[in-house]
């Protein structure tokens, strides 16, 4: 025989109950055979009583596994031995209560979430599927289905008649309804607060320094549909700073990262997230690395070698997919790493890596070290402005503006960004209030660092060097 054991064949030299855990792994993958009467190395050495096992085999297959297996007796050079035909089976099959699984060349036992997604793969359901008893469509939320409507309008995915519909009906559409009651990936797009379904079903975003000190963060427990219509502004307004350069008078702004890669980084862990766990996505940010990481169960067959190479779209959520595609998030096609790759080389950032650490997929993200912006500069920068304020207020100001944590320095942020923004938007995004924002520019401007071009309402900001 002098074959290699592989995923499909297993070698026992001696016949034990234990074999039938073998069998119900191979029923339970991509069916198998076991050979018994011979050696690791495939060289046949025989069996004993083997009229007896031809019995016993296949009547403790069946009762203990509830399946039907070929069982054939085989003589090489006068060696009796046994082959067990095992085919895959189309329903979980257990072995007192245990479901084993036969992946490579080894046997494991599926527990916890593995055990759940095996179920479900076996039964051709996803989690999303399920239904919710507590919630009706009334009590979904307003302000997502409005972001949702906008997005899929303007991306030109829906018409305006195709929107202008009841909720119901429009649910019924987006296959988030079952038997007149929600799906759970409906209370994941369009609830409030998804969090009722399970932990987790949150984004957190940190601020981190020197790779351990949290400086700052914020936790988007919202629908997913209002957070993808936040999370992206939230990362570059807040937890970013453009390095500003100037060509021929014209101000040029370059962020350490490519929106484009981190906008189908995060929309990819949202759709493809695993929300069984109760882990939520987190997008943690340091000086010169923003690392992006969700729980992930990637396609039965296949690997992190075949999930970074052209491969058909194969979303982990269905449901949630299509409800981002027709909303403009995401494109079809399985082009998202690919997507990802390209924005940052034009951004001429190195690639991004890609990790898989049990059931948690990291996308680290390199910073464009050019696009850097030096802290030790930026503090001298507040300790002029505290010198130009006043001694007191001096100390303060130069605190805050020398630190990533500063108020006047992210209120500077979000003027180079959009110069009309307006001070209760500013105090919104800062979650502060308008009269703190005041305070502030008031500071800046006294200082010479901040001017107001034009009236209240057709005017802009303007920052000075």
């Amino acid at each position: 025989m002098q074959q290699q054991e592989n995923q499909n064949i297993e070698y026992k030299e001696i016949w034990r109950d234990e074999c039938l855990k073998w069998i119900c792994g191979f029923a339970n993958a991509h069916g198998g055979t076991i050979y018994v009467g011979v050696n690791d190395s495939g060289k046949v050495i025989g069996l004993q009583n083997v009229r007896k096992l031809m019995e016993d085999i296949p009547n403790k297959i069946q009762s203990s596994l509830g399946i039907i297996a070929d069982v054939n007796k085989h003589t090489e050079n006068g060696l009796d031995y046994i082959e067990i035909i095992v085919e895959p089976s189309s329903f979980p099959i257990s072995y007192h209560g245990e479901f084993h699984y036969r992946c490579g060349n080894t046997k494991q036992q599926l527990r916890g979430m593995a055990l759940s997604e095996f179920v479900m793969r076996k039964l051709g359901v996803h989690w999303e599927d399920g239904t919710v008893d507590n919630l009706t469509v009334d009590d979904l939320d307003e302000e997502s289905f409005r972001i949702f409507k906008r997005e899929a309008l303007r991306k030109k995915r829906m018409t305006k008649e195709e929107l202008d519909i009841p909720r119901e009906e429009l649910l019924n559409k987006l296959q988030l309804m079952e038997n007149g009651k929600l799906r759970r990936s409906a209370v994941l797009l369009f609830y409030h607060d998804p969090s009722i379904l399970q932990n987790g079903t949150h984004v957190q975003v940190g601020k981190f320094a020197n790779r351990v000190d949290i400086l700052y963060h914020d936790m988007l427990e919202g629908s997913l549909i209002t957070t993808a219509d936040k999370i992206v502004d939230l990362i570059f307004l807040k937890y970013l700073k453009a390095k500003i350069t100037f060509e021929h008078d014209r101000r040029m702004e370059t962020y350490p990262y490519a929106r484009e890669a981190v906008r189908e980084a995060v929309f990819n862990a949202m759709i493809h997230n695993c929300y069984i766990p109760g882990t939520p996505i987190q997008i943690r940010i340091d000086e010169d690395e923003m690392m992006i990481s969700n729980t992930c169960v990637l396609p039965e067959g296949w690997d992190l070698d075949s999930f970074m190479t052209k491969h058909s779209s194969k979303p982990y959520n269905p449901n949630v997919a299509k409800v981002f595609y027709l909303a403009g998030y995401i494109e079809h096609w399985g082009r998202g790493i690919e997507n990802i790759f390209d924005a940052c080389k034009k951004l001429g950032a190195e690639p991004p890596v890609y990790e898989l650490i049990g059931y948690t997929l990291q996308v680290h993200l390199k910073a464009l070290k050019s696009a850097l912006i030096d802290e030790q500069k930026l503090s001298d920068v507040g300790k002029d402005v505290g010198k130009d304020v006043g001694k007191d207020v001096g100390k303060d100001v130069g605190k805050d503006v020398g630190k990533d944590v500063g108020l006047a320095n992210k209120i500077i942020g979000l003027i180079l960004n959009n110069p009309k923004i307006t001070i209760p938007e500013i105090a919104k995004k800062i979650e502060v209030t308008s009269r703190t924002i005041e305070r502030e520019i008031k500071k800046l401007r006294e200082s010479g660092y901040l001017v107001r071009v034009g009236g209240r309402t057709f005017g802009h900001w303007e920052v000075k060097d």
